[in-house]
Order: structure tokens, then C-alpha cells, then sequence
């Protein structure tokens, strides 16, 4: 197993941080490993915003549930989807992208571009030494997350990472059975599924016992089934629009 893999997997969500500020070198080169990562039909619909004023970052703490991770870190970047600068350069070519950029495939071109280039941020982070954490807790408000960053139409905040020197060691979470995830040829049946995740519940289940000292037993099945049962942040769809942006 190379260096790579094991980085890889070794990762673990960190919410507390030293004191420590990324110096500009190593923002660039996490922003360099960004935009090496793949995008669709090179249209790299991303943005990321860095940032950098303290007082700003409170206001986004406010944002996030009181997170305060998002403001104690040694840096702050918000992955946007971005389909400004393709409206800009149509308008230089003389073209209009408007229809393309209002439909759906347009939303999930821009969603996985900006995945793809903060898991290869967040790799490049922790290869360096430091440790990670997505927030998507920004779209809690997502308007307000605009607003403070002053995002044009088009931009649509989707997530935050925060970067910083780990002042914790977190156990890692247990993750789904490989079966459950990792299905050959066609999609695993029911039964086997249901199997899965049984064990699954039991198994963190556990891991949340240990953690917690028995104050907390319930296992992913549950937690899902709680979590998923009424439907969150359904005001989305039209701020989506408002942004001009899967009209369609």
C-alpha cells in the first residue's frame, strides 16, 4: 500500500485546530490541486472562495449552527457552483449560454465539478500534515452565504471545507459494508441489502456506544431513518432559480 492510499484512507473529519494560519504558498498549491481535478467537457463550473476576514467567518459561524470550526481554523474555502464566467465568456464571444446554464444537467455538472475539486483540496491538505472538514451546514442558508460573499447570479454557494492542524484525533467512523456500496454488474437485491445493513447497525451501533459511553447507541440505519424523515432546506429550489440556475 503506497503513501497515497494510506492518506486516503486514513481520513477523518477534524473540528478542532490549532492555532495556525496556511501561509500563501500552500493556499496556492491546495487551490493548484484543485483545479487539477477532472471537470466535465472542461468547463470547470467552480468557484472558491477564500476566506480570509475574521469577522466575516463569525458571520458564517451564525450561518452554519454555531459551528465554530468554520471560524477557528487555519483557513476558510467556500466551493461554489459557477456558471458566472460562462455568461461572461459567451458575452465575449458573442454567444448566449443562458439556456444551457438554466437546466438541470447544468446543476449537476456544477455540483460535481466543485466535489471533484474539494476532495482533491482536501487530499492535498491532508497529505500535507493537515487536517479537513466539509461544512454543509452553509445551506442552512444559502442566501445569507451569498449575500455575505457577495456571489453574482449563477454562483451558488454549495459547501465550505475549513483546513487547519489537527488538535484532535478522532476514531474513524465505520463506513458501509464494500457490498453495499459496490455492486457488480447490477444493482445488489433487496435481501442481501436489508442483510447489510442490519450488520451495518450493529456495527456502529457499537462505535457510537464506545464513543459516547453508552449515551448514544442508535447505528447509521437509524440515524438515517430519523434524519431523512422530514425533508431539509427545501427553500433551495427557489433561490436556485433566483440565481438563474436549474429553471427547467
Amino acid at each position: 500500500m503506497n503513501e497515497t492510499i494510506q492518506h486516503l484512507l486514513n481520513h477523518r473529519s477534524i473540528r478542532k485546530f490549532k492555532g495556525h494560519q496556511l501561509d500563501e504558498k500552500t493556499i496556492e498549491t491546495l487551490i493548484q490541486a484543485a483545479q487539477a481535478a477532472s471537470t466535465s467537457s472542461y468547463q470547470q463550473a467552480y468557484a472558491i472562495i477564500g476566506v480570509e476576514d475574521e469577522e466575516l467567518k463569525r458571520q458564517l459561524v451564525d450561518v452554519a449552527s454555531g459551528q465554530q470550526y468554520v471560524a477557528e481554523n487555519s483557513y476558510f474555502f467556500v466551493f461554489c457552483m459557477d456558471y458566472h464566467k460562462h455568461t461572461l465568456a459567451a458575452e465575449l464571444a458573442g454567444g448566449d449560454v443562458s439556456r444551457t446554464i438554466e437546466t438541470t444537467e447544468a446543476l449537476v455538472v456544477g455540483a460535481v465539478d466543485a466535489g471533484l475539486a474539494a476532495q482533491n483540496l482536501v487530499v492535498a491538505a491532508e497529505s500535507l500534515g493537515y487536517g479537513t472538514v466539509y461544512i454543509g451546514s452553509l445551506r442552512n442558508d444559502a442566501r445569507r452565504v451569498s449575500e455575505l460573499l457577495h456571489l453574482p447570479d449563477h454562483v451558488v454557494p454549495l459547501f465550505g471545507v475549513a483546513v487547519g492542524l489537527p488538535d484532535q484525533q478522532p476514531g474513524k467512523k465505520p463506513r458501509l459494508p464494500m457490498d453495499a456500496v459496490f455492486h457488480r454488474n447490477t444493482y445488489t437485491d433487496d435481501d442481501t441489502m436489508r442483510e447489510l445493513l442490519t450488520q451495518y447497525e450493529e456495527s456502529t451501533s457499537s462505535y457510537y456506544g464506545e464513543r459516547t459511553g453508552g449515551q448514544r447507541t442508535e447505528g447509521w440505519v437509524k440515524q438515517m431513518a430519523a434524519s431523512m424523515h422530514e425533508p431539509k432546506r427545501t427553500y433551495l429550489r427557489d433561490f436556485l432559480k433566483e440565481k438563474q440556475i436549474a429553471k427547467d
